[in-house]
């Protein structure tokens, strides 16, 4: 048994995990935390990481790196991700964290990030032989699309295409105005249309969907009175169901969604845009394969722990 920490910064959020690996490469959870720090704020825009969005993770690093001191974890694995890879100054991202947390920030590719996302949802999926699952992680400025069975990653891509950057390029109005969101979805189903060059996903047997805009549409579907991972993890709806719930969100105002009981602040602005993503896919893909997936499992277990079962083997 040994004590690993990982963190993983994308657009929208910084997360910790810190948890004890078995020799079966087992997690139990010591530490499960998130600060949404909007580090990709402007990004898309700008090509730059804002001088408020660094400081605002600077200082959520400084308190991850004292729980992982506090809790003795003994190798720690920092992977940032999408806004971090488009950014023209991230080399201050990277100088700022090896400062606060004494390890060099790994700003990984699309395709590496793709395969720890799928790690980390499949480490707790039970699966048929051969079956092919579809795991899709949307987060604030990437979509990864990764296909593959118990025995691995089949293929996988990244897209630019995230809660944060579709909210910043399209959905400007409170709440969104039609026009607004067909643009989006034109420009949601081109990149799907892209996708489909590199990951078939006509031989998608199970869709499951991670990261906070799915589990946030899950829990809306639920009708949860409070944010429950355990209700949600596992959680699986139609997509009907599915396209319902996102539609609602969708045509919700801020101070709406502000309401909602399982909704965190920091999500309040770019769940429109998660869930208008979140649609396309799910209809999408059942398109593709002629009503054969017809509905998606959300996963608490994503891309984090896909880093601490790597920081596990070292």
């Amino acid at each position: 048994m040994s004590r690993v920490g990982a963190i993983d910064c994308g657009t929208n959020s910084i997360r910790l995990l810190i948890a004890d690996i078995d020799g079966d490469g087992v997690l139990t959870d010591v530490v499960r935390l998130m600060k949404v720090v909007r580090l990709g704020q402007g990004v898309d825009a700008t090509g730059m990481l804002a001088e408020e969005a660094l400081t605002r993770t600077f200082a959520a690093a400084e308190e991850y790196a004292g729980l992982l001191q506090e809790h003795g974890a003994e190798r720690l694995r920092f992977v940032a991700t999408s806004a971090t890879r488009d950014a023209g100054n991230r080399q201050v991202f990277v100088d700022g964290i090896r400062e606060r947390l004494g390890v060099e920030p790994e700003v990984v590719s699309g395709a590496e990030e793709a395969e720890l996302s799928f790690t980390g949802a499949a480490s707790v999926l039970a699966t048929a032989p051969g079956e092919k699952v579809l795991v899709v992680d949307l987060g604030g400025g990437s979509t990864e699309f990764v296909l593959g069975t118990s025995e691995g990653v089949q293929a996988a891509l990244s897209t630019d295409m995230g809660c944060v950057r579709f909210t910043e390029r399209h959905l400007k109005s409170d709440p969104p105005t039609a026009v607004e969101i067909a643009a989006a979805e034109t420009d949601i189903n081109a990149y799907i249309d892209a996708v489909l060059g590199d990951v078939p996903l006509a031989d998608t047997d199970r869709l499951v969907g991670v990261a906070g805009s799915i589990t946030t549409v899950t829990a809306h579907a639920l009708g949860l009175t409070e944010y429950q991972p355990n209700a949600i993890h596992g959680a699986e709806l139609d997509t009907a169901k599915t396209a319902a719930a996102c539609t609602s969100l969708l045509s919700m105002s801020r101070a709406e969604r502000a309401a909602l009981p399982y909704m965190h602040p920091g999500r309040v602005d770019v769940i429109g845009a998660g869930a208008l993503i979140w649609r396309t896919i799910n209809n999408r893909v059942n398109e593709l394969t002629a009503g054969g997936v017809n509905g998606a499992t959300a996963s608490e277990h994503d891309i984090l722990d896909g880093i601490a079962m790597s920081a596990a083997r070292g």
